[in-house]
């Protein structure tokens, strides 16, 4: 699953990923006393790259979550696709936030259904993007969520506002900005039997506890602080979680400015171990 983070700051919008990707592989069982039962096993890979700059657009990226590949025999994963997203902008020119995520859904839609993908897919299978960045002359950045394949156009979040997007795992992260987690009022409304009305005055008096972050006063670094603690924090929380350990590996983080464009603070490079590395 992942976890996805993109932040709308007043100073710049920052985006920032894991970079764990996880497969389920159902495999006959070996245990004794479950014989003629199959087990679901997660393995990890976390070297995946989620945070996504495209060649020529330097005031807007993206972050991904959900789905880590398109395609089940021949599976590519949101990253692999750039170049070939880059090709399609030639000479197209700087593009306002909104152009350039209708761009973005319309590419990976194309390539989700060349592939024979499920369409539409499970909410938790589909291959979700947060864009941001800046329109030109803006003062503020802007911020869009497409989801591939079941709702492509770009949705504009947090409009005449600023504050977090998350996706993925985010259990944890709710946990400690909204001060519970997001299954809550499903699992209360479900045990208590509240009708609808009853339920929205729940969650506006559980809205009482979110965590006071003044959102629209935070510095960029600030902003980049608190994404990259949320990761961090859900990464160290989920080593001792029982369930799949969704989030891992590096974290990538960058920030987009009017000023200054896309700029990446970290990100993971390609590089050959030391041969006591490889042996330890």
């Amino acid at each position: 699953m992942s976890l996805g983070i993109a932040f709308k700051g007043s100073e710049g919008v920052v985006l920032a990923a894991d970079s764990r990707v996880t497969l389920t592989v159902v495999m006959p069982s070996q245990l004794p006393g479950l014989p003629n039962q199959n087990l679901v096993v997660p393995a990890t890979f976390d070297n995946a790259t989620k945070l996504l700059r495209v060649k020529g657009q330097d005031h807007v990226g993206a972050v991904t979550y959900g789905a880590g590949a398109i395609g089940t025999t021949e599976p590519r994963t949101a990253h692999s696709f750039l170049s070939e997203f880059e090709a399609a902008l030639v000479d197209v020119g700087r593009l306002g936030v909104r152009d350039f995520s209708t761009r973005l859904g319309d590419f990976f839609l194309r390539k989700w259904t060349e592939r024979n993908m499920p369409v539409p897919a499970p909410e938790e299978q589909q291959m979700t993007f947060l864009i941001g960045g800046y329109d030109v002359g803006a003062a503020y950045g802007r911020l869009y969520e497409i989801k591939i394949p079941n709702a492509h156009e770009p949705v504009e979040q947090l409009v005449n506002e600023f504050g977090l997007l998350f996706g993925g795992q985010r259990e944890f992260v709710d946990r400690l900005l909204r001060g519970y987690d997001s299954r809550v009022p499903d699992l209360v409304s479900s045990e208590m039997r509240l009708n609808a009305a009853d339920r929205q005055r729940m969650v506006t008096r559980l809205n009482e506890v979110a965590t006071p972050i003044p959102y629209q006063f935070l510095p960029l670094q600030d902003c980049v602080d608190l994404s990259v603690f949320l990761l961090r924090t859900t990464i160290n929380l989920q080593t001792w979680q029982i369930g799949i350990r969704g989030v891992g590996g590096a974290i990538d983080v960058g920030a987009i400015t009017q000023a200054e464009g896309f700029k990446l603070f970290e990100q993971k490079k390609v590089k050959v171990a030391s041969k006591r590395q490889e042996y330890l």
